[in-house]
């Protein structure tokens, strides 16, 4: 990855106009909503506000090249983590906060170091093992301060903060070692996107029956249906920005990782959200909460679409 492959990537050059294609349509359909039939669109001009904000975050750092997406998208999950902690009353407890910053950046740094076995990008063997690292100094810290009172929970919270942030969300961030980076980190922001864009239009328009009442009130199966139908036709529609190498085995699993793996992290995380019982993770967003409520969906399909990836057909 970098600035001259970019420009001579199809599949940058393809995401890019369809990124920004996107979004200056939706500011003219929004301008003339607002200006032109005078409608009250507030809700809709925040949350575009927040896509000004996130497209460039995440193509700019990709058109740079490999380091810079492994740094800003590291910045992302520490900050992502900051969030969580400070939801969760975790980050009163800095020797825990600081431990999973620690497990955090290391993650961005084994995904940027060589792997010294064999030279290529992305440090793998210690990606895997560095949950096991970070785990045990979690552990190591109620010992060293003396202290058993409380501690279940704060270190409950902080394997689950590292494991979120560091690990799982590091699986997005150690694909831009793959070979094939550009259709690999690019389909997923584009899919799991639009796979809750799907979500929410389809329960908006047919919404009749709850999916988890006490969990997500607003989300419906008919909304889910539709977020699933959506992911299954998406990789077929995008063939044409993947390896050569994907078959139809691919395509399909592709589909329910994203389908089904992306509603379930955006459940998972409203599992946490309901139980603190707060609506959004923090509001650096504008019109979409914080970092977690927008990456949560990357949280499951991060992972299952790496090793998918890795098991078939390997990342180099």
């Amino acid at each position: 990855m970098s600035p001259t492959q970019a420009l001579a990537s199809h599949v940058f050059l393809f995401y890019v106009s369809v990124a920004f294609g996107l979004l200056v349509a939706a500011g003219a359909v929004l301008a003339v909503l607002r200006w032109g039939l005078h409608k009250d669109v507030d809700h809709a001009w925040s949350s575009y506000r927040g896509w000004l904000i996130l497209v460039p975050l995440a193509l700019v750092p990709i058109f740079l090249g490999r380091g810079a997406t492994i740094t800003v998208f590291t910045i992302v999950a520490v900050f992502g983590f900051k969030e969580f902690a400070r939801a969760t009353g975790l980050y009163h407890d800095w020797y825990m906060t600081g431990a999973v910053y620690l497990g955090i950046i290391g993650t961005g740094l084994v995904a940027l170091v060589p792997d010294p076995t064999d030279g290529k990008p992305g440090w793998y063997g210690m990606f895997m093992a560095l949950p096991v690292y970070v785990i045990a100094l979690v552990l190591l810290i109620p010992i060293l301060r003396n202290r058993s009172q409380g501690q279940l929970q704060a270190i409950a919270l902080a394997i689950l903060g590292y494991l979120y942030f560091g690990w799982m969300f590091g699986h997005v961030i150690f694909l831009a070692n793959a070979k094939h980076a550009y259709s690999y980190v690019l389909f997923l922001l584009f899919a799991v996107e639009l796979n809750d864009v799907a979500a929410y239009t389809t329960g908006k328009l047919f919404g009749r029956h709850p999916l988890r009442s006490n969990i997500s009130p607003k989300k419906t199966w008919e909304g889910a249906l539709g977020a699933f139908l959506v992911s299954m036709a998406l990789p077929w529609l995008l063939r044409f920005t993947f390896p050569a190498f994907f078959d139809v085995k691919d395509l399909i699993l592709t589909g329910l990782i994203v389908g089904i793996g992306g509603q379930l992290g955006d459940l998972a995380v409203s599992v946490i959200k309901r139980d603190l019982g707060i609506k959004d993770m923090g509001a650096s967003i504008p019109g979409h909460g914080g970092i977690l409520d927008r990456i949560d969906s990357l949280l499951y399909t991060g992972p299952l679409f790496f090793h998918l990836v890795h098991y078939y057909h390997g990342l180099f």
